[in-house]
């Protein structure tokens, strides 16, 4: 990877896209650290520690611009979100299916009403989080004119700042390598590592090794549990770069055809279906969903002992009750969204109208049933790593008693971003045919 890299600045066009690319995040990084008015970080950054479920995720995705209370604080957030609730929309209603299949002009209709509402989400955000942060204290004025002038900026500010956000990552689509939203997305993880660092080492240094020295009960356990923690990050990331490059490929043979003094066909090829081939789309969609109780329980005031605190706290981020409900979801939108990606009848019929076959499978049903089978053991393996990569740092955290704001949707996107972009890099490359670059 390190090597694609360091051939692409050799390239004056590509060392134009990666400084452009570079400047972007930059700029975003600064956005980060720009304050809004009116809010008390200090207890944010308090909320974050102690709400994992709703307002961690979002600072790490946010590259801690939310605990920090700045302009950024919401992030790409909403426009995913918008991007992927228009994607499904247009499975399901036809006006939408229409303009997927317009070629440019319809993908430009789509990408405006994406805009649209993105901003529609990100106020809805905004006032939700400026409600949340209010019962919390972290508004400094709640009431009179200074009250509404707070509310209207709070909410103005956030909005503000996920458009901006916006338009940085369509510039990257634009004039930069990669795609925005992942490249933005992982400037904000990547910017968090050190975070992470520091926590393992003061785990490890402060907690552990010092700890033995003076007979503290309970130092082994972070002596014994960072090392281990860190052999199994290494080894999340060595297992979703080889499940993200996995596939299973269905071998399709075509027959030979005569159009007038020429034969056509008669070679063999295959379909490749990908074990990851939704990425980390279920994991957000079923922490939206399993977010929702702790969302609820923010905007209440809640008294310790009674029913609705504990019915809260049983659905809360570190709960077992949390991690299954986590778990099956994920596996569930899995095969949702693999479900209005991918028709077996359609695959079928293409092959049989181009006189391709799968060698031992009669063409029509018999094919699309088998090709049907084929996804579905393919869809179960990839929600099967999924869940377990998503559910795995909930469970080490209740086991060690550790926080490490790394999780596995986080791992899967810097990851997967990474190698998504040295893949451009390549194809660009080889495209120009600068021989010996990719040797």
């Amino acid at each position: 990877m390190f090597e694609v890299f360091r051939n692409a600045w050799k390239i004056t066009e590509l060392k134009k896209k990666i400084l452009y690319t570079l400047l972007i995040l930059v700029l975003f990084r600064v956005g980060a650290a720009v304050p809004v008015p009116f809010l008390d970080s200090s207890i944010i950054s308090q909320m974050v520690g102690n709400n994992g479920s709703l307002l961690g995720f979002i600072n790490v995705m946010s590259g801690g611009a939310f605990a920090n209370a700045t302009v950024f604080a919401l992030s790409i957030s909403p426009y995913i979100t918008s991007s992927i609730v228009i994607q499904l929309l247009a499975v399901a209603i036809p006006a939408l299916e229409r303009l997927s299949k317009e070629g440019g002009d319809g993908r430009k209709k789509l990408d405006a009403i994406t805009r649209y509402v993105t901003i529609g989400l990100a106020a809805i955000q905004a006032t939700a989080y400026y409600i949340v942060l209010r019962n919390y204290g972290a508004v400094k004025y709640t009431t009179g004119f200074s009250g509404v002038l707070a509310l209207l900026t709070i909410i103005i500010t956030f909005t503000a700042g996920a458009m901006v956000v916006m338009w940085m990552g369509e510039r990257i689509d634009e004039n930069g390598i990669g795609n925005g939203i992942s490249m933005i997305l992982f400037a904000g993880i990547v910017s968090r590592g050190p975070s992470a660092i520091i926590t393992l080492y003061t785990y490890f240094v402060d907690y552990g090794i010092r700890g033995l020295a003076l007979g503290t009960e309970g130092a082994v356990k972070y002596v014994i549990f960072v090392p281990i923690l860190i052999l199994i990050y290494i080894g999340l990331v060595v297992s979703i770069v080889v499940m993200n490059a996995a596939e299973r490929r269905i071998p399709v043979q075509y027959a030979k055809r005569v159009v007038g003094r020429k034969v056509y066909g008669g070679q063999s090829s295959n379909i490749p279906i990908k074990v990851m081939m939704s990425g980390v789309l279920p994991i957000i969609f079923a922490s939206s969903i399993v977010s929702i109780p702790s969302t609820i329980g923010g905007f209440l005031s809640l008294k310790e002992g009674t029913f609705w605190y504990k019915f809260f706290d049983v659905l809360n981020y570190d709960s077992w009750l949390y991690a299954i409900l986590y778990f099956v979801l994920i596996i569930a939108f899995n095969y949702f969204y693999v479900a209005i990606q991918y028709n077996p009848v359609e695959m079928a019929n293409n092959l049989q109208k181009n006189n391709g076959a799968i060698p031992g499978i009669r063409p029509g049903k018999p094919t699309s049933t088998f090709i049907s089978k084929v996804i579905s053991k393919i869809t179960l393996v990839g929600a099967l790593f999924l869940a377990v990569l998503a559910v795995l740092p909930i469970g080490l955290g209740a086991i060690s008693g550790m926080n490490v704001s790394l999780s596995g949707t986080t791992i899967i996107i810097v990851v997967g971003v990474a190698l998504d972009t040295t893949r451009q890099l390549e194809s660009q490359m080889m495209m120009r045919h600068y021989k010996g670059f990719l040797e």
